[in-house]
This record gives C-alpha cells, sequence and structure tokens, in this order.
C-alpha cells in the first residue's frame, strides 16, 4: 500500500493505493496550527471508510509520501530562522544589488525590495579566488573565527556561505565551513558550491541563505511528522515531495529543505502529463489546479514538464530567487475560498485573500462572513449543501446566499442570482488570464490544447474557463480533487547534481567536459545505489545549460549520452540549441558557434504508476439521477439533471445543462456543452454549441 498526502492551504488530501491496483481519495480541513494533525485526521478518516483501526492501516503502509507549504509559508510570512551571510570581502552588496529590473518602470511610489538578509547580518570574509580558481587572497582564519564571535553574539540560528568563485575552487568554502562547525555547533549551515554550484553570484547566494534559514524549520517539521507516524503505527519509508517534480527521502530533503518551496503545486503537471497521455492528448495539455486558495496553471508540451530557472519566492522580481530551477508553474489567487468584494468605485473583485479553512466560507458556518467563490456556488445551485466532500461537511445554502446578496448584490444592485453569476464570471475571467499568460503570451493557442481541469473546485467553472480559451476538450480526472497528492504517485524518487565546466563548441575541451560527466554519473551512482530498491526502474539523464556567444541566459539541452566520443557528438548539441532555441524565440543563428555553461545530470527511481491504478467507488447514496435548481448565464434558472459520478458508465453521455458531482468534486456542465465518462474513469467534455 502506498499513501499520498498533500498539507493545502484549505484542505489537507489523501490518495490511498492499494497492493491491488485500486486507490481511494480523502480530504479533511487543513489545521493551520498543526498540519500534522490534520494528516493524522485525514489518515483516521481513511481508517474509518474502511471499518479499521489507523494503526493497521499505516502498519501495512510501504510508502508514504507527503507534500507540504510548510516551507514557501515560513519563508513569505518571515517565520524562517535568524540568518546571517557570510561573503567574500568587498562585496556585501550581492543581496541590494540582485539581478535589477521593475515591475512597473514608470511607478516610482514602490519601495526598493528588501534584501533577504539585513546589512547588519552580512559579514565580510578576507580572503579571493580567482575566476581560473587560483587564490589570489590566502583565508583569514582569525578573521573568519573573529566573525563567528559577532555570529554567536548576534545570536544567529543559521548561516549562509557563498565566496566567490567557489564553484571553481572549494577550497575557502569548506574551510569556512569547518570553523563554523568547530566555533559555532548545533547552528545549521549552507555552502553554496555544495547546494548550487553554479553561476551567477546572487541566485547561489539566495539559494545558499533561503536553504539555510529553512533548516531549523523543516528539521523540526519533518521529525515531528516522522515521529508521530511512527507513533500511530506506521512503519514504512516516508518521502517528500521536491519543487523538480519528484520525491526524495524525507531525511535529504531536510538536510536541503529548499528543495520543498512550491514543491506541492510541483505535482500537478506530473499528473497531468500521465493522465493527458491516457486520454491520448500527449502534444499539448493546459494543467489547472483549483484549491481552496490558488489556482496553479502550467502547459505540458509532447509530454515535457515544464521547466524554469526564474523561480521567485513572492512577486516576480520584488520577491526572492531560489536559484534552482524547477517545474513551471503559475499561480494566481483565486480558489474556492477566495472572497469577492465590491471596491468604493462599484468594482467587482475575487481575490487574492481567501477564507482559507478557518473560518472558511460563510457557508461553512464557522465564523466566515465574506463570499467566496463556494458560496457563489452554492447560491447558485451547484453545490449540493448536504452533499459537500460526501456529507462530511453540512453547508448552509442560505447563509452563502444572504452573504452572496448583502455584500456583492447590493452594491451592484442586482438580485443574488446575479451576484453570484458574476462572481464566478470573474473569478474565471482571472483564471483565464493566468493560462494566457503561459500560453497566448508565449506565442502558444490554447485552442490546441486540452484543459485538464484538477483540484476539488474545478468543475464549478471548467466549462467556461474552457470555452473562454477556445479549448474544444475539457478532462476532469478521476483523481482530479487530489491532483497534486495523485501526482505525487506518479512521480519518481529523484535527484539532480550539477557542475561547472565552460568550453565552447569551436574549441571544445572533450576530456575537461567528460572529467565533469563522470564526476556527475557517480554522484548519481552513488544516489541510485545507496537510495534506490531492487527491481526498481533505474535511469540517469543528462543535459548541458548552452547558448550563444554574449547571450545572458542559457537554454537547457539534454545530452543523448553522458559522454562525447567524437565530434559528431558535439555537433548534434549544438544542432539541438539552435533547434531549442527556434522553437522558444522563433529565431536561430545556426552559423554560430555555441557555448556550454553548466552540465547536470539527473538521477531517477521509478517508485510506481498509479495511472494504472483504478478508483474504487463507493456505492451511490440516495438517488443516481434527479434534478435541482441551477442558474446559468443567459439561461436563467432551470432544472437541471443531476447525476452520482460513480453511477455513471463508461462511454456514457450527458447533455447540458447538468451537474455531476462525487463526494469531492462538482462538475457543472454548462448548455451547450457534453460530458462522456472515458474508459479510464475520467469526465471528458466537449464544447457542442
Amino acid at each position: 500500500m502506498r499513501l499520498s498526502v498533500d498539507v493545502g492551504g484549505t484542505f489537507t488530501d489523501l490518495v490511498l493505493e492499494a497492493g491491488d491496483g485500486t486507490f481511494r481519495l480523502f480530504k479533511s480541513p487543513t489545521r493551520p496550527d498543526d498540519p500534522v494533525q490534520g494528516c493524522l485526521e485525514v489518515l483516521q478518516q481513511a481508517a474509518d471508510a474502511d471499518g479499521r483501526d489507523r494503526a493497521a492501516l499505516l502498519g501495512e503502509c510501504e510508502l508514504f509520501l507527503h507534500a507540504t507549504t510548510r516551507a514557501t509559508n515560513a519563508v513569505l510570512t518571515g517565520r524562517t530562522a535568524r540568518t546571517a551571510f557570510l561573503t567574500t570581502e568587498g562585496h556585501p552588496d550581492i543581496f541590494l544589488l540582485r539581478e535589477g529590473g521593475r515591475v512597473d518602470p514608470f511607478d516610482n511610489t514602490v519601495p526598493f525590495p528588501e534584501p533577504l538578509v539585513p546589512r547588519r547580518l552580512t559579514f565580510e570574509v578576507p580572503e579571493r579566488i580567482r575566476a581560473d580558481g587560483v587564490v589570489h587572497k590566502a583565508l583569514d582564519e582569525d578573521a573568519v573565527r573573529a566573525v563567528i564571535a559577532r555570529l554567536e553574539a548576534a545570536e544567529v540560528e543559521a548561516v549562509g556561505v557563498c565566496l566567490l568563485w567557489s564553484i571553481v575552487n572549494p577550497d575557502h568554502e569548506e574551510r569556512v565551513g569547518a570553523l563554523l562547525a568547530a566555533h559555532l555547533p548545533g547552528v545549521p549551515y549552507t555552502l553554496s558550491h555544495r547546494l548550487n554550484p553554479s553561476l551567477r553570484e546572487y541566485r547561489r547566494a539566495s539559494s545558499a541563505c533561503i536553504d539555510a534559514s529553512l533548516k531549523p524549520v523543516m528539521t523540526g517539521y519533518l521529525s515531528s511528522l516522522e515521529e508521530r507516524l511512527r507513533a500511530a503505527g506506521f512503519g514504512g519509508r516516508l518521502l517528500t515531495v521536491t519543487s523538480q517534480g519528484g520525491v526524495v527521502d524525507a531525511a535529504d530533503l531536510a538536510a536541503t529543505p529548499i528543495h520543498s518551496l512550491n514543491s506541492g503545486p510541483a505535482m500537478a503537471p506530473v499528473a497531468g502529463r500521465n493522465l493527458a497521455a491516457a486520454e491520448g492528448a500527449e502534444d499539448m495539455a493546459i494543467v489547472a489546479d483549483t484549491g481552496g486558495t490558488s489556482y496553479d496553471v502550467s502547459l505540458v508540451r509532447k509530454g515535457r514538464i515544464p521547466w524554469t530557472r526564474e523561480t521567485w519566492l513572492g512577486s516576480r522580481i520584488r520577491g526572492h530567487m531560489t536559484g534552482f530551477p524547477s517545474v513551471d508553474v503559475r499561480s494566481v489567487g483565486a480558489g474556492g475560498g477566495s472572497i469577492a468584494w465590491v471596491d468604493p468605485g462599484g468594482m467587482l473583485h475575487v481575490g487574492p485573500d481567501s477564507a482559507g479553512s478557518v473560518p472558511g466560507p460563510a457557508c461553512y458556518g464557522q465564523g466566515g462572513s465574506e463570499p467566496t467563490v463556494t458560496d457563489a456556488a452554492l447560491a447558485l445551485g451547484y453545490i449540493d449543501a448536504d452533499f459537500f466532500l460526501g456529507g462530511a461537511i453540512a453547508l448552509d445554502a442560505e447563509r452563502a446566499t444572504a452573504a452572496v446578496a448583502d455584500k456583492i448584490g447590493a452594491p451592484l444592485g442586482v438580485g443574488a442570482h446575479e451576484a453570484a453569476s458574476a462572481v464566478l464570471d470573474v473569478v474565471s475571467q482571472n483564471m483565464v488570464h493566468a493560462i494566457e499568460d503561459i500560453t497566448i503570451n508565449q506565442g502558444v493557442d490554447p485552442r490546441e490544447a486540452v484543459l485538464i481541469g484538477g483540484g476539488g473546485a474545478a468543475g464549478l467553472n471548467s466549462v467556461q474557463i474552457a470555452r473562454r480559451l477556445g479549448c474544444k476538450r475539457l478532462v476532469i480526472p478521476e483523481t482530479g480533487a487530489t491532483l497534486s497528492a495523485a501526482g505525487a504517485l506518479m512521480s519518481d524518487l529523484s535527484t539532480e547534481f550539477s557542475r561547472t565546466t565552460f568550453t565552447t563548441s569551436d574549441r571544445f575541451e572533450t576530456d575537461a567536459v567528460n572529467a565533469t560527466l563522470a564526476a556527475l554519473e557517480a554522484q548519481c551512482r552513488a544516489f541510485l545505489e545507496g537510495r534506490g530498491t531492487a527491481g526498481m526502474e533505474q535511469s540517469i539523464e543528462f543535459s548541458v545549460e548552452a547558448r550563444y556567444p554574449h547571450q545572458v541566459w542559457e537554454i537547457e539541452v539534454p545530452l543523448a549520452k553522458g559522454r562525447f566520443d567524437g565530434p559528431e557528438d558535439v555537433e548534434r548539441v549544438v544542432a539541438d540549441l539552435h533547434d531549442l532555441h527556434e522553437e522558444m524565440f522563433a529565431v536561430a543563428d545556426r552559423d554560430s558557434h555555441v557555448e556550454a555553461v553548466t552540465w547536470r545530470a539527473r538521477a531517477r527511481c521509478a517508485i510506481g504508476r498509479l495511472a494504472d491504478a483504478r478508483a474504487v467507488e463507493p456505492a451511490a447514496l440516495g438517488e443516481e439521477r434527479w434534478t435541482r435548481a441551477a442558474y446559468f448565464p443567459g439561461t436563467g434558472l432551470v432544472e437541471a439533471h443531476v447525476h452520482r459520478l460513480q453511477a455513471m458508465a463508461a462511454g456514457e453521455r450527458i447533455e447540458g445543462p447538468a451537474i455531476v458531482e462525487s463526494s469531492f468534486t462538482t462538475v457543472v456542465i454548462d448548455p451547450g456543452a457534453s460530458v462522456v465518462r472515458s474508459a479510464n474513469g475520467n469526465l471528458i467534455v466537449e464544447m457542442t454549441g
């Protein structure tokens, strides 16, 4: 048995994959004050559904996969450890200089971003290594000891170290680490050349300090998670999700917690890729995950997970860069719990603030009074108040309608139905804009893609979104309500190593490059031999970050093999760079030579494939088909046919207006659309008018 738990801002999702090739889904409210307790509660829910003790359930679990927003929230709320920054003498302004750029260059009212580490906790180390690795100025160890004494006096809780050109010669950085360990025991530190051996000082420094600041937070959290799971009866292996679309052992993540940032959303494209392939949509899929707090979107093309090197914590430009490549997921503050409000000028807005799980939407009856997207959907008749989460939470339809009417309808001068419909219209447009950012704004036609709607709230307005984008097909996956948790069960145990070795295609240094690739392969082999399990499918993938001369940024080019045997191998890399450059920017300089900068190797170890499993469908509650009054824009209030998802047979088609609901999601089929259940159990919606 395998379990996957994703702790979101509103709900904690669980996917339980049994050994017989079936899976089941569970949801329970997230406990912001104690996320581990929320995990235990959703596990208790699964045990109760099976009619057995939770300890017995956990005792059968071989793998427990976990995704959490703990690290991201700690950085965004400033609740990380008190962190100091050690850098080369004369270079204390790395976090002030950053990489430049402004979101709006004409808005001079925006203050300059605060540095990740303030100047009072930035310390200069007398030393200097040149770009060729030669020591220009020896490390002054007495000065380092004096700095460490100041760190102790300042009561720092973590230390990030980034010295110039440590990626070429790490001796000075290693020695600083040894002195920290000897004279500041118990205080975690991160050395930039170990964590992120790449060019660009700001990104390396930022990654080192972010990682160091998270070590006390994540070590404590992961230790608590494992201890409480073990106490509850778990005896298997605990794996955690990373922002690079894979999973690692919890101990490895605690050692480099920066990889847990934005890790949960990274699983949605992994799930989307597998689901698109299962439904014959490998060419292009827009993967959307609608949670209670955010709407996460990504674009999967030809089975490739989207990647970005521009990974920001907080807003773009004004936030902080992680310095690591990660799965490219764009987020907007739009979800089931997003709060709708009318500004003094009479303009309707939805989000970015969310009601979360505490107090939650007005319909929860837990003290929330602001209308949310969920309240609007309930007021429109889309959600069954007595069947939310299979009846686990009873919703108050009158309270929801009153909140929408009072806070939205009254200021706008419209009735409750019109106000609720306007809320869904605005939030749908916000979501469309997020998708346009990764499609139209990058030269991609969304009409050629299939839209995959994941997340518990996806079904409320995905038909509207698909119609506005011009998508002909919409897929609501069988695992859609817990898309990220399901993605973890479709991912691989993986890690990545990198080294910088500069060379050019016209003067290619074959021996130096092959030595670098051999060292990277050795690191991958050690990981696979230490972490892998006999019988698992293992692989190592190589790539290089290359560019045209005088370009600032590189493009990652996959390598066909892990060595260069002759000029033809170099020519292939050059040709691949030309092709990728043309695909990305519609231009290629095919007469130019190429510069290779950073070499990467990624080790993968398959741990299973949830895509091959089928859902265990609970017995239908009550009738399988009936009607319910629901309001549709342009149509008004009609008696819409309501169908239980578990009662739908493969190939059965339903014409809109209709509603398909299960214990975890409600799918609204607007007039002019139809839905059919595929052989894989997913819902396929087609725009027929």
